[in-house]
């Protein structure tokens, strides 16, 4: 018996995760409070110019430093299996080829040590190009 195809997703919001929550709110306490300049633009879409339309969960367009948070790491999620693993790699490396630096977390690292994920965070900030 075959099984029913899943219909596509739309463009549009998504369901924000329990660790993209955590970190917004951590970056809205630390590095926005600590310099306006270094507001973080949430959903941020990239690499139109090569006909793509992804987004990163956050992003800071003009030190070109993206954050993602990889949710469902535990449970099998969308992350994890090949397809959405091999759609991640893709994403990653066209992300890297057009200048882009890319901060990968877990949830559970997020939950477990905003504190650190913030300061790498920083780091890279203040080490910009």
């Amino acid at each position: 018996m075959k099984r029913p195809r899943r219909k596509k997703r739309k463009a549009g919001p998504r369901k924000i995760s329990k660790g993209e929550e955590t970190l917004a709110l951590a970056l809205k306490l630390t590095i926005e409070a600590e310099d306006q300049q270094l507001a973080v633009a949430r959903e941020h879409g990239f690499a139109k110019e090569i006909g793509r339309r992804w987004r990163f969960d956050f992003a800071w367009p003009r030190h070109k430093l993206a954050v993602e948070v990889e949710g469902g790491s535990a449970i099998n999620g969308r992350h994890v299996r090949p397809k959405g693993f091999r759609d991640d790699c893709e994403k990653y490396n066209a992300a890297v080829l057009l200048g882009w630096r890319v901060l990968r977390y877990t949830t559970a690292m997020v939950m477990k040590d905003t504190g650190l994920v913030i300061d790498q965070i920083k780091t890279a900030l203040h080490n910009s190009p």
